[in-house]
């Protein structure tokens, strides 16, 4: 979901556009309300075309003197969803994010014709790849829609994540429901998890929203960034 800080999920976590039974990518533009590591934030995701079944989904978390922008350009053809290319920038420029938050900017190139992603930029030299591609990979930002478009279509919310020059398999499962509110008004949410040894990702998903209500990301216990839905466009 949100690449590296934001996600694993995460930001991230996640989102989609789903609709049942007829799953169609369509442009959106969700504000969410953030805490990034105990600092105040605005969060905005959006995903708009980006050419010939080409579509640009994207995420930026901005306040508290420190900026991340993630984003990824995928191939829509029906269900079948793949990454192109990514890029994964963040920084802290001033007060408290200047210390908390180091400059980092990645990108991501998933070669669908070598059959393979190699990675540049800010990235450690055996992350560089190349990881051989296998049909139905994700990167992080596209896991966050292809989770809540086979949430609402009842299939197995399980991926593999090629990302960082790596590939993690990581499995969604719903864990309960609760009550959320978005621009005033409550709505009930599906909770749906994945975690490992240190990790946690956590996105509540509701019936007709094309995008998470919310979506938290925990590292060690502890919260690492928690976005919450103000209003959807």
């Amino acid at each position: 979901m949100f690449r590296r800080p934001l996600r694993a999920a995460a930001v991230a976590a996640l989102l989609a556009v789903a609709s049942a039974p007829t799953l169609a990518v369509e442009p959106f533009t969700a504000d969410y309300a953030a805490n990034y590591m105990g600092m105040q934030a605005n969060g905005r995701m959006t995903l708009a075309p980006d050419g010939a079944n080409r579509w640009k989904y994207s995420l930026e978390v901005n306040g508290a003197g420190a900026r991340l922008a993630q984003s990824t350009v995928f191939e829509a053809d029906g269900e079948r969803w793949r990454p192109l290319s990514g890029n994964d920038t963040q920084g802290g420029e001033s007060g408290l994010a200047a210390m908390l938050v180091k400059k980092r900017s990645i990108n991501a190139t998933y070669d669908w014709g070598k059959g393979q992603a190699t990675w540049d930029g800010d990235v450690k030299p055996d992350r560089k790849g190349p990881v051989k591609l296998q049909p139905g990979d994700v990167d992080g930002m596209l896991m966050n829609l292809a989770l809540v478009r086979d949430f609402a279509a009842g299939k197995p919310m399980s991926y593999r994540l090629v990302e960082d020059g790596r590939v993690k398999r990581q499995v969604f499962k719903p864990a309960g429901t609760d009550t959320v509110t978005v621009g005033g008004k409550s709505h009930k949410a599906t909770r749906v998890t994945w975690k490992d040894d240190s990790r946690s990702i956590t996105a509540w998903i509701v019936d007709g929203l094309p995008v998470p209500a919310r979506i938290l990301q925990q590292r060690g216990g502890r919260d690492h960034i928690d976005l919450q839905l103000k209003s959807l466009r």
